[in-house]
């Protein structure tokens, strides 16, 4: 097999400039035309067998793929490079004169895994064979840009973007700020560490010895009072909170920021 990368790519060499005018002798005069046939050849020749033709159908074929998982998962900034491998003997086939098709043969759901492809050109003279090929998906995605201690609220100054494969990234990972920025941090995070949902959790809308407001309601009358969290709690959570005034402890869901409802 033939491993090529979407970075290969056919040089093709220049006529050389000629500066003498005199009359070439007879012998010069034909090294001079079988240099010039050489030279206009060869580009024929680099041209003439399919691999470019079936390097940038493959190609085709896999950003297709991705450019509908993209647009599934909502990926943000993606570029692409790609990897194959053709067999020795696809330089012996010529360029097909109709569109190459392409037939996965294998079960791989995603073009990030490896493709069992079967490339086909339909007209005479037909000809056919097998290849392997993947991509590399190269997206923007959020890190930390200084350390982000335990427990703390993240803002757009504590966080990055930076491109990885993110194939590699098998814990997870978010492609935009907005979708960590408000997030709280379950444990310390690295300055430069790839940000992942294991990490984050929702903030506490109250937290332990946090003076809180304490609103009760009855018959449609409302009446509030202060209070003081004797621990953490997410919204919805119930809580134990004491009642500044009364010094009466009581259980209080969680409503917002700083405020808790009695639930009797």
């Amino acid at each position: 097999m033939e491993k090529i990368s979407s970075s290969e790519s056919l040089s093709v060499p220049l006529l050389p400039h000629r500066e003498v005018v005199r009359p070439a002798s007879g012998k010069t005069a034909s090294a001079w035309l079988t240099l010039l046939a050489l030279v206009l050849i060869s580009p024929l020749q680099a041209q003439a067998d399919a691999t470019v033709q079936i390097q940038k159908a493959v190609e085709q074929h896999l950003s297709t793929m991705l450019a509908q998982q993209a647009e599934r998962q909502g990926w943000q900034g993606m570029q692409l490079r790609y990897e194959m491998d053709l067999p020795a003997d696809a330089r012996n086939h010529s360029i097909c004169v109709a569109p190459l098709r392409i037939r996965a043969t294998g079960g791989a759901a995603s073009a990030m895994e490896r493709q069992q492809l079967e490339i086909r050109c339909p007209e005479a003279p037909s000809w056919s064979l097998k290849a392997t090929a993947y991509a590399h998906v190269l997206l923007p995605v959020v890190h930390a840009e200084s350390i982000i201690e335990r427990g703390q609220t993240i803002d757009a100054d504590d966080i990055e973007l930076q491109r990885i494969n993110i194939a590699n990234a098998r814990r997870g990972y978010y492609n935009r700020p907005s979708e960590v920025i408000g997030m709280a941090a379950k444990r310390r995070i690295r300055a430069g560490q790839t940000i992942t949902p294991a990490l984050l959790e929702q903030p506490m809308a109250v937290k332990r010895g946090q003076p809180v407001k304490i609103v009760a309601s009855q018959d449609g009358i409302e009446a509030s009072t202060s209070g003081e969290a004797l621990s953490d709690g997410l919204p919805d959570e119930i809580i134990r909170v004491r009642n500044v005034r009364s010094g009466k402890v009581i259980d209080a869901k969680v409503v917002e920021e700083g405020v808790v409802t009695s639930t009797f």
